[in-house]
Protein backbone atom coordinates (compact mmCIF):
# COMPACT_ATOMS: atom_id res chain seq x y z
CA UNK A 1 0.00 0.00 0.00
CA UNK A 2 1.33 3.29 -0.76
CA UNK A 3 0.68 7.26 -0.42
CA UNK A 4 1.15 9.47 -2.99
CA UNK A 5 0.75 13.09 -1.95
CA UNK A 6 0.82 15.98 -4.63
CA UNK A 7 1.41 19.03 -2.81
CA UNK A 8 -0.34 22.61 -3.90
CA UNK A 9 -2.21 25.51 -2.04
CA UNK A 10 -6.07 25.02 -2.61
CA UNK A 11 -8.49 27.57 -3.99
CA UNK A 12 -8.98 28.96 -7.76
CA UNK A 13 -7.03 31.21 -7.58
CA UNK A 14 -3.98 28.74 -7.10
CA UNK A 15 -5.59 25.81 -9.89
CA UNK A 16 -2.48 26.45 -12.59
CA UNK A 17 0.27 28.18 -10.53
CA UNK A 18 3.85 27.03 -10.27
CA UNK A 19 3.21 25.85 -6.65
CA UNK A 20 0.17 23.50 -7.85
CA UNK A 21 2.36 20.90 -10.04
CA UNK A 22 1.85 18.76 -7.48
CA UNK A 23 -2.00 18.84 -7.35
CA UNK A 24 -1.87 18.27 -10.99
CA UNK A 25 -0.02 15.62 -10.82
CA UNK A 26 -1.93 13.91 -8.69
CA UNK A 27 -4.73 14.44 -10.91
CA UNK A 28 -3.37 13.40 -13.75
CA UNK A 29 -2.25 10.14 -11.73
CA UNK A 30 -5.88 9.46 -10.71
CA UNK A 31 -7.42 9.93 -14.41
CA UNK A 32 -4.93 7.58 -15.89
CA UNK A 33 -5.88 4.73 -13.56
CA UNK A 34 -9.48 5.31 -12.67
CA UNK A 35 -9.25 6.42 -9.09
CA UNK A 36 -12.27 6.78 -7.33
CA UNK A 37 -13.97 10.01 -6.55
CA UNK A 38 -11.95 12.48 -4.07
CA UNK A 39 -13.53 12.63 -0.67
CA UNK A 40 -12.34 15.31 2.61
CA UNK A 41 -10.70 13.15 4.44
CA UNK A 42 -7.28 14.16 6.75
CA UNK A 43 -7.33 18.33 6.10
CA UNK A 44 -7.28 17.20 2.67
CA UNK A 45 -8.70 15.29 -0.86
CA UNK A 46 -8.27 11.76 -0.83
CA UNK A 47 -8.70 9.34 -3.35
CA UNK A 48 -8.10 5.57 -3.39
CA UNK A 49 -7.71 3.06 -6.61
CA UNK A 50 -4.90 0.38 -7.61
CA UNK A 51 -1.53 1.10 -9.59
CA UNK A 52 -0.71 -2.40 -10.74
CA UNK A 53 -0.76 -4.55 -7.73
CA UNK A 54 -0.15 -1.78 -5.26
CA UNK A 55 -3.57 -0.48 -3.46
CA UNK A 56 -2.59 3.37 -3.91
CA UNK A 57 -4.26 6.58 -1.83
CA UNK A 58 -3.59 9.72 -3.50
CA UNK A 59 -3.64 13.02 -0.88
CA UNK A 60 -3.72 16.78 -1.75
CA UNK A 61 -3.46 18.10 1.24
CA UNK A 62 -5.95 21.40 1.37
CA UNK A 63 -4.04 23.12 4.55
CA UNK A 64 -1.60 25.21 2.26
CA UNK A 65 1.65 24.49 1.50
CA UNK A 66 3.47 25.48 4.74
CA UNK A 67 0.92 23.08 6.92
CA UNK A 68 1.09 20.02 4.45
CA UNK A 69 2.56 18.11 7.36
CA UNK A 70 -0.61 17.75 8.95
CA UNK A 71 -2.43 16.48 6.42
CA UNK A 72 0.10 13.52 5.53
CA UNK A 73 1.19 12.59 8.79
CA UNK A 74 -2.86 12.46 9.26
CA UNK A 75 -3.38 10.00 6.50
CA UNK A 76 -0.52 7.84 7.36
CA UNK A 77 -0.86 7.08 10.01
CA UNK A 78 -4.76 6.22 9.58
CA UNK A 79 -3.54 4.06 6.53
CA UNK A 80 -0.70 2.85 8.80
CA UNK A 81 1.27 3.80 5.57
CA UNK A 82 5.42 4.40 6.74
CA UNK A 83 7.41 7.15 5.39
CA UNK A 84 9.04 4.09 2.62
CA UNK A 85 5.86 3.81 1.40
CA UNK A 86 4.97 7.52 0.35
CA UNK A 87 6.04 9.68 -3.11
CA UNK A 88 5.61 12.91 -2.35
CA UNK A 89 5.15 14.71 -5.62
CA UNK A 90 6.09 18.61 -5.73
CA UNK A 91 7.54 21.51 -7.91
CA UNK A 92 10.91 22.61 -7.67
CA UNK A 93 12.74 26.24 -8.15
CA UNK A 94 16.43 24.69 -8.82
CA UNK A 95 15.36 22.24 -11.75
CA UNK A 96 14.57 24.08 -15.24
CA UNK A 97 10.85 23.79 -16.48
CA UNK A 98 12.14 20.78 -18.48
CA UNK A 99 13.48 18.24 -15.52
CA UNK A 100 11.94 15.76 -13.39
CA UNK A 101 14.57 14.28 -10.76
CA UNK A 102 13.18 11.58 -8.45
CA UNK A 103 15.25 10.82 -4.70
CA UNK A 104 14.43 9.44 -0.84
CA UNK A 105 15.27 11.58 1.65
CA UNK A 106 17.30 14.59 1.14
CA UNK A 107 17.22 17.83 2.17
CA UNK A 108 13.99 20.47 1.82
CA UNK A 109 16.01 22.61 -0.60
CA UNK A 110 14.01 25.43 1.40
CA UNK A 111 10.22 24.17 0.06
CA UNK A 112 8.12 24.67 2.72
CA UNK A 113 5.82 21.87 2.23
CA UNK A 114 8.73 19.52 2.05
CA UNK A 115 9.91 21.61 5.58
CA UNK A 116 6.58 20.10 7.07
CA UNK A 117 6.06 17.32 5.78
CA UNK A 118 10.21 16.19 7.02
CA UNK A 119 8.66 17.69 10.51
CA UNK A 120 5.88 15.37 10.77
CA UNK A 121 7.02 11.76 9.39
CA UNK A 122 11.37 12.26 9.12
CA UNK A 123 12.55 12.72 5.47
CA UNK A 124 12.65 9.05 4.70
CA UNK A 125 9.87 9.07 1.97
CA UNK A 126 10.21 9.26 -1.49
CA UNK A 127 9.97 12.55 -3.61
CA UNK A 128 9.00 12.91 -7.34
CA UNK A 129 10.67 16.67 -7.82
CA UNK A 130 8.80 18.35 -11.09
CA UNK A 131 10.80 21.86 -12.33
CA UNK A 132 8.68 24.64 -12.53
CA UNK A 133 12.37 27.40 -13.36
CA UNK A 134 14.04 30.17 -10.95
CA UNK A 135 12.31 33.78 -10.68
CA UNK A 136 14.69 35.76 -13.00
CA UNK A 137 16.68 38.48 -11.59
CA UNK A 138 15.92 39.38 -8.28
CA UNK A 139 15.95 35.93 -5.75
CA UNK A 140 13.50 38.15 -3.42
CA UNK A 141 10.76 37.62 -5.84
CA UNK A 142 10.31 33.69 -5.26
CA UNK A 143 6.94 33.79 -3.44
CA UNK A 144 5.73 35.74 -7.15
CA UNK A 145 6.97 33.20 -8.51
CA UNK A 146 5.70 29.96 -7.14
CA UNK A 147 2.46 31.26 -7.41
CA UNK A 148 2.71 32.71 -11.00
CA UNK A 149 1.27 30.59 -14.00
CA UNK A 150 2.96 29.03 -16.95
CA UNK A 151 3.56 30.80 -20.15
CA UNK A 152 1.80 28.62 -23.30
CA UNK A 153 5.43 26.86 -23.96
CA UNK A 154 5.96 26.36 -20.12
CA UNK A 155 2.56 25.10 -20.04
CA UNK A 156 3.26 22.65 -22.63
CA UNK A 157 6.88 21.02 -21.54
CA UNK A 158 4.99 21.09 -18.11
CA UNK A 159 2.11 18.58 -19.50
CA UNK A 160 4.80 16.76 -20.86
CA UNK A 161 6.44 16.04 -17.78
CA UNK A 162 3.20 15.56 -15.79
CA UNK A 163 2.48 12.80 -18.21
CA UNK A 164 5.63 11.09 -18.03
CA UNK A 165 5.53 11.06 -13.86
CA UNK A 166 1.80 9.30 -14.39
CA UNK A 167 2.69 7.09 -17.18
CA UNK A 168 5.97 5.60 -15.11
CA UNK A 169 4.57 6.04 -11.19
CA UNK A 170 4.33 2.02 -11.39
CA UNK A 171 7.72 1.92 -12.05
CA UNK A 172 8.87 4.03 -8.56
CA UNK A 173 6.32 1.95 -6.70
CA UNK A 174 7.24 -1.52 -8.07
CA UNK A 175 11.08 -0.84 -8.53
CA UNK A 176 11.65 2.05 -6.72
CA UNK A 177 13.17 5.68 -7.29
CA UNK A 178 16.71 4.11 -9.16
CA UNK A 179 14.62 2.46 -11.65
CA UNK A 180 12.03 5.15 -12.01
CA UNK A 181 14.45 7.65 -12.34
CA UNK A 182 16.40 5.60 -15.03
CA UNK A 183 13.27 5.13 -17.17
CA UNK A 184 12.57 9.32 -16.76
CA UNK A 185 16.63 9.96 -17.47
CA UNK A 186 15.70 7.47 -20.79
CA UNK A 187 12.53 9.37 -22.06
CA UNK A 188 14.25 13.12 -21.58
CA UNK A 189 17.37 12.49 -23.04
Amino acid sequence: MFLIVGLGNPGAEYVATRHNVGFMTVDAIAEKYGFGPWRDKFDGLIAEGRIGDEKVYLLKPQTFMNLSGNSVVKAAMFYKILPDHIVVIHDDMDLGIDKIKAKTGGGSGGHNGIKSIDSHITNAYHRVRIGVGHPSGNDGDVVNHVLSRFSKIEAESLGKNIEIVADNIEILLKDGVPAFSNKIGMLKA
